[in-house]
C-alpha cells in the first residue's frame, strides 16, 4: 500500500455509539427503543400474525424519556431497530442558578449544562435546595441529551 493512501478512522468518545440495533421480537417493555429519532421507553408492545406469507408484526407504544410525549411504531418483528445507549449518573448538586443546575463529577470537575427539570419536580429541587439540604441529582443521558429525572437528600456523616 503506498502512503497516500493510508486509512483514515472517524474517532468517537470512549468508542462508544449512541445506538446499538437489536431485533424488533428480541425488545421488551420497560426496555428502550429509538422511535422517529427519539429515546423511548417502551411501556406497552404487542406481536400480532399476519397472513400466509406476511411477517408477524410488533406494535410498540412508548414514552420519550426526555419529553414525556407517547410515540407508536409498528414494525416486522425480524426487521433490526435501534436502541439508544442510555445512562444514569449520580451526581452532588453544588447551586442552582439561572435555571441550570451545578453538579459536582465523580472526578471533582464542575458540570453547568443539566436544565433545571420542569414541573413538579424542579420546583421541589428548587425549594429543597433553598431550605439547605445537601442533594444529589439524578441524570439520564441518551444520544447527546441528558435531564435530571429525580434527586435524593446526600446521606449525613461522611
Amino acid at each position: 500500500m503506498s502512503d497516500d493512501a493510508a486509512q483514515t478512522f472517524e474517532s468517537v468518545s470512549a468508542g462508544a455509539s449512541l445506538t446499538y440495533p437489536m431485533q424488533c421480537s428480541a425488545l421488551r417493555k420497560n426496555g428502550h427503543v429509538v422511535i422517529k429519532g427519539r429515546p423511548c421507553k417502551i411501556v406497552d408492545m404487542s406481536t400480532s400474525k399476519t397472513g400466509k406469507h406476511g411477517h408477524a408484526k410488533v406494535h410498540m407504544v412508548a414514552i420519550d424519556i426526555f419529553t414525556n410525549k407517547k410515540l407508536e411504531d409498528l414494525s416486522p418483528s425480524t426487521h433490526n431497530m435501534e436502541v439508544p445507549n442510555v445512562t444514569r449518573t449520580e451526581f452532588q448538586l453544588i447551586n442552582i442558578d439561572d435555571g441550570f443546575l451545578s453538579l459536582m463529577t465523580p472526578d471533582g470537575a464542575t458540570k453547568d449544562d443539566v436544565r433545571v427539570p420542569d414541573g413538579e419536580l424542579g420546583s421541589k429541587l428548587e425549594s429543597e435546595w433553598e431550605e439547605g439540604k445537601d442533594l444529589i441529582v439524578t441524570i439520564i443521558s441518551a444520544m447527546n441529551e441528558e435531564a435530571c429525572i429525580s434527586y435524593k437528600e446526600a446521606p449525613k456523616g461522611a
